[in-house]
């Protein structure tokens, strides 16, 4: 049972902020591509689909992650007590749990069409190399928004076979979504990150990190309309846009304090909600 607990707490389960943030693009993607008047069973196969897959693929990138930054997370006060960096889980062990997961992902990658799989596969580089990115720039947000929403492109892939001006849009602009919200996260680690040499945008920005988020998601909520005028959606969805980008603007920046841990760390997690009004904001302007 000790060996489950550790397992658990190596992969995060019990921290579903993180693969709930990599599964909203993949619904985001899935449902701009799918053509509402059909059989609702492929939509749904597909969702469940892209679900597992975010859980095997994130519970994999921990992994990897606590794997690279063993001796980084040692030092750090937040994160000194995870598994690989306590020493309660070796890291040869860490190794085969990665692979199993990565193997058990694959067969749900399987299920796609075959421009889907290519894609996916061709993602895994950058996937498992982030973690190193915050040793050499000050951009590693920036890498992680472009692996952590690539799913984006596989949701619309999975239903269109190809890639199309309207997925890019919404790509770009989650890309920034990232940008902001993971640079919040930064903000519980920066006096650590900065004694031991990491870089991060919450260290870049630090004297000014309201006004970079205030780009980041003004920037986001551009792509989005453009992304929503490609794809010729009624006055509605421009309307209830109005929703989540209030969430962005009044909550998550007006209440951010990058001296407050907690504050930051509830933004963060609040980005599971501005996931889930952006999916229902497409999903009423695909339907309605």
């Amino acid at each position: 049972m000790n060996q489950v607990k550790l397992f658990v707490n190596l992969i995060r389960l019990k921290k579903p902020i993180g693969f709930m943030l990599l599964f909203w693009p993949c619904v985001w993607g899935l449902t701009l591509a799918y053509d509402f008047s059909k059989n609702l069973n492929n939509y749904f196969f597909y969702l469940i689909l892209f679900f597992l897959g975010a859980v095997l693929m994130r519970s994999a990138g921990c992994i990897v992650n606590d794997i690279l930054d063993k001796e980084f997370d040692g030092k750090v006060f937040r994160t000194k007590d995870r598994p690989i960096a306590s020493g309660k889980i070796s890291i040869k062990l860490a190794i085969i749990y990665s692979i199993i997961l990565c193997l058990l992902a694959l067969l749900i990658l399987l299920n796609f069409n075959l421009f889907t799989i290519i894609l996916a596969l061709g993602s895994m580089p950058l996937a498992f190399t982030y973690p190193l990115m915050k040793r050499f720039t000050y951009w590693p947000q920036l890498f992680l928004g472009i692996t952590f929403n690539y799913g984006l492109i596989l949701g619309w892939t999975a239903i269109k076979g190809e890639i199309g001006i309207v997925p890019v849009l919404f790509y770009i602009g989650a890309i920034f979504w990232t940008l902001g919200y993971d640079t919040i996260y930064g903000f519980q680690d920066i006096k650590d990150d900065e004694i031991i040499g990491l870089k991060s945008t919450s260290i870049k920005f630090k004297n000014n990190a309201k006004q970079f988020l205030l780009i980041c998601y003004s920037l986001v909520y551009v792509f989005f309309l453009i992304a929503g005028l490609n794809m010729n959606f009624s006055y509605i969805y421009f309307v209830v846009s109005i929703i989540p980008f209030l969430h962005l603007f009044s909550f998550q920046i007006k209440k951010f304090n990058p001296s407050n841990s907690s504050t930051c760390l509830k933004i963060f997690k609040s980005n599971n909600i501005f996931g889930l009004i952006i999916f229902f904001n497409i999903l009423i302007a695909k339907t309605i």
